[in-house]
């Protein structure tokens, strides 16, 4: 199975969340970040005051888990418009941002991980909700 991760995924996972520490460690062949993930982190890691330290941490994790880069180019583009329209058409607004990560899964064919249910309205792709007992 492909694994694309969402942005408070990788949150759960760089904060020890046992739940997708444990998901991640049993797919870590096939791992996908969409850019605008990376993105959103690196906007988030500015607002900080831990720049280098989370910045240099996202690095070492896509490297030691090998992580796939999803880059948006015309096919991804394809997708989003694809999506989009699907959504208008349903009347289902979702985050922007969310609509490209869901069309850089939709490319590579990947189950995308999330907290996020309004992923749930994107009929493209297969997400997989993450919901933690406290």
């Amino acid at each position: 199975m492909k694994l694309v991760l969402d942005t408070n995924i990788y949150c759960d996972y760089a904060e020890g969340i046992s739940e997708t520490v444990d998901i991640i460690a049993k797919n870590n062949e096939n791992i996908y970040i969409p850019s605008i993930v990376i993105g959103e982190l690196r906007y988030g890691f500015m607002k900080g005051s831990r720049w280098n330290f989370n910045n240099n941490k996202l690095r070492h994790v896509i490297n030691r888990l090998n992580i796939n880069i999803i880059d948006v180019d015309q096919d991804v583009a394809k997708k989003y418009a694809i999506i989009y329209k699907s959504l208008v058409i349903k009347g289902k607004k979702i985050p922007i941002n969310d609509v490209w990560i869901a069309a850089c899964c939709m490319e590579v064919g990947g189950s995308l991980i999330t907290r996020d249910k309004h992923f749930e309205s994107v009929e493209q792709i297969e997400s997989i909700l993450m919901q933690y007992i406290n």
